[in-house]
């Protein structure tokens, strides 16, 4: 298999992590360097880096913080403070069962490298059996629907389709406004020469309409305990969607949070900055407001089926 740069976007070498600066796709390739817990929660605040980069930023910032500060007798206030800060960078995105994950194996007095760097293998291989089981529900000729990005799963849920003698093809909406599908879906699946149309995010009923669609696969950022999921802004109305005109939908999913439900998951509103500008340019008259909830709540009732990460 071959992986997309997004597959794992993070990576530590001595003590400087680099990130794949996700908002210079797909017109060039480069990596943030990042010394500091600190440039970490910057980096995910910004969304240079996003789903399941920062994920695995946390898990990086951590053995960073650790080889910073092995001699340190402070070591435990230091990671509780790292803990802090990561949980206050992004409300909607669960990451304090991630540092409570890594805090708990401190207190136990587990060898914490050990312990990350053993999370980091399952959570590869885990990311690459969702990838298969995804697979496993496409048929020959599927034309798929996806929304966003789901950090390199699906090229490689393309290329196992592929294996299995499947030949499929893509609709990626834009994903407004950081246009995540357009500059890195289309991208990453371009890259392994999938066929692939982008329509805006208010195409799709009329796509549906058409019959172009037969499957609509999704990613998640945050999973509820009774199987609701919040996903990028938009996703929701494509499930209502899906719903009427009886196409498929499914979702790629995290470990599930503490949240009950959908309507206990906070929603992250974005600067209003980010709607009214485009590439540094105002594109909307002086004086006008925006509001961007980042994320929407699409509950478990418009979910064909849920594909989890590892055992549930």
């Amino acid at each position: 298999m071959t992986f997309s740069p997004l597959f794992w976007p993070i990576h530590l070498k001595s003590k400087t992590i680099y990130i794949l600066d996700e908002t210079q796709l797909p017109y060039r390739v480069s990596y943030i360097k990042v010394k500091d817990y600190q440039g970490a929660c910057k980096a995910i605040k910004e969304m240079k880096t996003r789903a399941v980069g920062q994920v695995l930023l946390v898990f990086y910032t951590f053995l960073l913080v650790l080889e910073q500060n092995r001699k340190s007798k402070s070591l435990d206030k230091i990671l509780q403070r790292v803990a802090k800060a990561i949980n206050a960078s992004r409300p909607t995105l669960p990451f304090k069962v991630l540092t409570d994950m890594v805090l708990g194996w401190q207190v136990q007095g587990a060898p914490l490298e050990k312990c990350i760097l053993g999370f980091l293998e399952k959570l590869k291989n885990y990311r690459i059996a969702q990838a298969q089981e995804a697979a496993s529900l496409v048929k020959n000729g599927d034309v798929i629907l996806t929304h966003c990005n789901i950090s390199g799963l699906m090229p490689l849920i393309g290329q196992f389709c592929r294996e299995q003698k499947k030949d499929i093809s893509f609709y990626v909406t834009e994903t407004r406004p950081y246009l995540q599908g357009a500059r890195l879906s289309s991208w990453e699946l371009n890259q392994q020469n999938f066929s692939v149309t982008i329509i805006t995010d208010n195409m799709v009923a009329q796509v549906m309409s058409e019959g172009k669609i037969d499957k609509v696969i999704v990613g998640a950022d945050n999973l509820a305990q009774n199987g609701d999921i919040a996903n990028k802004i938009g996703t929701y109305q494509i499930a209502i969607l899906a719903q009427h005109f009886k196409v498929p939908f499914y979702v790629l999913c995290p470990p599930r949070s503490n949240a009950k439900s959908g309507s206990e998951i906070k929603i992250e509103i974005r600067p209003e900055k980010e709607l009214l500008n485009f590439q540094g340019r105002c594109i909307a008259p002086k004086g006008v407001k925006a509001y961007y909830p980042a994320f929407d709540v699409t509950p478990k009732e418009l979910i064909t089926g849920h594909i989890h990460l590892g055992r549930e």
